[in-house]
């Protein structure tokens, strides 16, 4: 008899915490929209953060809240953005895409080596090393870290060993940005047609010396390029996309073709006096 009483008292405090645990679950219980879990099955499943949020359930939660509209999700399909409004019974809203720009195209057949590098296959294992070989100390090394940490297969390495980016598939992650040791890549509106593809703050027969393609500092595109559209800072155009950035005037006169119109059927176009390169073989000292 002497064990019937711990064991009704062990039964009275089990029953007293369920109800207690009833009473909190209905007092804290947080109600969450069930089209939260519609909503994100709708979504691309991507979770690269173009849209300003951590992955595709956040953004879901954003959408359902009303703090966000359809179209900001730039990596989906016009027919999963459209189905996303209509669901929620909201418009869809726009989003400009925004995508990868790689501000360098001194490629091997172009850019001096001043020495070999042997080692791990990295961009930033090369620049610990006298800087990876590249004359151009501004310069994309070509090793390809930003393809290899592209989740979305948007990069490329091309024959000359330069990035380039496939516009379809590019999400505006930014992962080749945060890759890229020399600072070369930026998230870009696609509508950015006018594009400076060097970061070389080098001037004249210094570039030159070191690269065909590289920017020489000599202002033409700045002089040609109406209001003030671009101006030099350390001998590299900067243009302001905040005026009518939609002219290829500036490109027409610059030597190097460092200044190009980007094109999304046929890439970067350069101006009519730009020097042209037919060399297909790699560039080292002492090479012309």
């Amino acid at each position: 008899m002497d064990f019937i009483i711990p064991i009704a008292a062990l039964g009275i405090l089990t029953l007293v915490l369920a109800i207690l645990l009833v009473i909190a679950n209905k007092k804290l219980y947080v109600f969450e929209d069930p089209r939260i879990d519609q909503v994100e099955d709708m979504l691309p499943h991507a979770n690269c953060g173009a849209c300003g949020y951590p992955g595709c359930r956040p953004f879901a939660e954003a959408l359902v809240t009303g703090q966000i509209l359809p179209g900001k999700c730039t990596v989906s399909t016009d027919e999963g953005r459209m189905a996303i409004a209509t669901f929620l019974g909201v418009s869809l809203g726009a989003e400009e895409k925004k995508v990868a720009r790689l501000a360098c195209d001194g490629g091997v057949n172009v850019a001096v080596n001043q020495a070999y590098y042997k080692g791990m296959s990295s961009c930033q294992a090369a620049t610990l090393v006298s800087g990876g070989g590249k004359a151009c100390s501004y310069g994309c090394l070509g090793f390809g870290d930003c393809a290899v940490v592209c989740d979305f297969d948007a990069i490329y390495m091309n024959e000359f060993s330069i990035p380039v980016v496939d516009l379809d598939k590019c999400t505006a992650c930014g992962d080749c940005v945060e890759a890229c040791p020399k600072g070369l890549f930026s998230i870009q509106p696609i509508n950015n047609k006018l594009w400076v593809a060097c970061k070389s703050q080098e001037a004249g027969d210094e570039v030159l010396a070191v690269c065909d393609v590289g920017c020489t500092a000599c202002g033409k595109c700045a002089m040609d390029a109406a209001d003030n559209l671009i101006v030099m800072k350390y001998n590299l155009p900067v243009i302001d996309y905040h005026k009518n950035h939609k002219t290829m005037d500036p490109i027409q006169r610059c030597p190097t073709g460092a200044i190009v119109w980007l094109d999304d059927k046929h890439g970067p176009i350069k101006g009519a006096e730009s020097k042209k390169i037919i060399r297909k073989e790699g560039r080292r000292i002492g090479y012309s």
